[in-house]
């Protein structure tokens, strides 16, 4: 593949970069963190009114038919921005899964309303776990009942529905559950990124088979891949912008009359942290390529993507952080919220060992490197 953007996922971009930058400056973020619970709700708004929230989804779905790779052109752009709005898990593991195996009703009911911002669906699908997890559903009817706790789901105390991964006698599925049903509970949770995230209590809650999605477990395996390669999105740009930050910190500041970033140590770990930058940027490009091509190669390659990540992204963030020595433990110091978001997010893809473990079990069925993709 060519690993530079083509010209109208460049100007995604670069639209995406206007409304992050305008709208998600270093104060405005801090106050959405401090007095609106970390979910920027006029940001959102204005993602909408812009097209971006449907960037990556077709056009018959009323999106923009400009796939994954759309969705990561945005997704860089954010996490240059540490923009406090839940993209990752809204688009990628709940709207795009709902597009792709919902039936048209479930579509007309949730995909307008995402798209013009009024109703907020987001994925509460781990993306560092097997598609095992504490949701149990019994068979009631004509649906299901199902019980549970989510922990930390992005954006759940904003949201109108959730994507809800449900293990039952039959296999996993995937539901979709508005949050006003009865038996549904919400509390807020504290997260590193100071993001806005809720743990969500299902208490023998009834859904219709008119909210499954077809597909069995399919939905749930697309969001977590999706979710993977969405993350490491908003780390590339995270360990990006990071950079720049402390590039531009390092050559003004002075010390012993010259500036630190003629010292060879501080050049070289910039550097280094440059090289992993660029491998998180470069694996997840090519996973999205992939998943638009429909290469049975997408799920490894995702794993990559994720595993650089979490291992080169906690990297970066450290040195960044580091390299502005004391201004590097100030909480209100923009290079700060760098280095909890790239730890956020390595948290949530799951540790580098784990990643690792689960591309090995793959080797026998992955392609080998450099055959053709």
């Amino acid at each position: 593949m060519q690993f530079e953007l083509d010209e109208d996922l460049r100007e995604a971009a670069q639209l995406a970069e206007e409304v992050f930058t305008q709208m998600a400056t270093t104060t405005r973020v801090r106050d959405v963190e401090r007095e609106e619970g970390g979910h920027d709700d006029a940001l959102w708004k204005a993602l909408a009114e812009t097209g971006i929230l449907g960037l990556a989804l077709p056009e018959e779905h009323g999106g923009s038919g400009l796939g994954v790779l759309g969705l990561v052109a945005v997704l860089e752009q954010q996490g240059r921005r540490v923009a406090p709005v839940p993209f990752a898990a809204a688009v990628a593991m709940a709207a795009l899964p709902i597009s792709c195996w919902g039936t048209d009703a479930q579509r007309d009911r949730w995909l307008p309303g995402f798209l013009d911002g009024s109703l907020l669906i987001t994925g509460a699908i781990d993306a560092a776990v097997d598609g095992d997890n504490t949701v149990r559903g019994e068979r009631d009817g004509s649906g299901w009942r199902i019980s549970g706790t989510l922990l930390a789901v992005p954006g759940a105390g904003n949201a109108a529905a959730l994507l809800v991964p449900v293990k039952t006698d039959d296999g996993v599925i995937a539901v979709i559950l508005p949050v006003d049903r009865e038996g549904v509970s919400r509390e807020s949770v504290s997260l590193t990124s100071h993001g806005a995230a809720a743990s969500v209590v299902l208490d023998a809650v009834h859904v219709g088979d008119d909210e499954v999605l077809t597909g069995g477990s399919m939905p749930v395996q697309q969001a977590r891949m999706l979710g993977r390669i969405a993350l490491a999105a908003v780390q590339a740009g995270i360990c990006e912008e990071a950079i720049a930050i402390t590039a531009a910190y390092t050559s003004e500041r002075i010390q012993f009359d010259r500036p630190l970033s003629a010292n060879q140590a501080v050049s070289a770990r910039a550097a280094d942290a440059h090289l992993d930058a660029e491998r998180i940027k470069l694996t997840t490009r090519r996973a999205a390529w992939l998943v638009d091509r429909g290469d049975d190669g997408a799920e490894s390659a995702s794993l990559v993507a994720s595993w650089w990540a979490a291992h080169g992204g906690l990297r970066v963030v450290l040195a960044t952080q580091h390299l502005h020595g004391g201004m590097g433990a100030d909480i209100d110091y923009q290079i700060h919220r760098y280095f909890l978001w790239g730890r956020q997010n390595a948290y949530s893809l799951g540790s580098a060992p784990a990643l690792m473990s689960e591309l090995g079990s793959m080797l026998e069925t992955v392609p080998m490197i450099g055959t053709p993709a």
